[in-house]
C-alpha cells in the first residue's frame, strides 16, 4: 500500500472529520467548525495520509511558545510560529480500515521532519493510557500526568525532543 503524506487542504475537511468521529468519542472529538479553523490557521503543521487519493489518516497541531497542550487551544486554534517554539499535537487519527499499517508512525515522522526544519525544540502531545505504547515507540517519554481535563479523562503528557 503505498501512503502519500500531504498538507491540508479545504477538500479534505469531511474526510478528517469523518476519522475523528471514529477515533474519537463525542466527548473528545473536535467539530467540523474546529477543523475548518485549524485547516485555515494550521495548514503548514497539519497533515493528511492518503492512500490513492483518500484521506485515511492525519496529525495537527500548533506550533507555539508553549511546551504543553492546553485545553483552550482545542477551542480556539492558535496561530503557528513561522520557527522555533514547539510542535504540539491535538489529534492525530487513523480511520480503523487502514490501522495496522504504520500510517499513524508515517504521520508522525512525517510531522518531526517538519518540526526539525521549522527548529522547533519539541514535539508535545496528550494522549490516554491505552494509547501511550503507540507514542512510545515512536520515540515520545511520558512526562508527567497533563493538567488537561479534556472530555473528562485522565491524559499523559508526552514529548519527544528534536534538538
Amino acid at each position: 500500500m503505498k501512503v502519500s503524506i500531504e498538507h491540508v487542504t479545504a477538500a479534505d475537511l469531511d474526510a478528517v472529520v469523518r476519522i475523528e468521529r471514529l477515533g474519537f468519542t463525542p466527548e473528545e472529538a473536535g467539530t467540523p467548525a474546529a477543523y475548518r479553523d485549524r485547516i485555515k490557521k494550521l495548514a503548514d503543521t497539519f497533515l493528511v495520509a492518503k492512500v490513492d487519493g483518500q484521506v485515511v489518516g492525519f496529525v495537527v497541531g500548533p506550533a507555539v511558545d508553549e511546551q504543553f497542550v492546553t485545553d483552550d487551544m482545542y477551542v480556539h486554534t492558535p496561530t503557528n510560529l513561522p520557527t522555533g517554539g514547539n510542535q504540539l499535537v491535538l489529534s492525530i487519527a487513523t480511520d480503523p480500515a487502514y490501522r495496522g499499517h504504520g500510517i499513524g508512525s508515517q504521520l508522525l515522522t512525517a510531522l518531526a521532519k517538519s518540526a526539525r526544519a521549522a527548529h522547533r525544540h519539541s514535539i508535545s502531545l496528550d494522549s490516554l493510557e491505552k494509547n501511550l505504547p503507540f507514542y512510545e515507540h515512536n520515540g515520545y517519554e511520558k512526562v508527567r500526568v497533563s493538567d488537561s481535563s479534556h472530555a473528562n479523562e485522565t491524559w499523559y503528557s508526552l514529548v519527544k525532543k528534536l534538538d
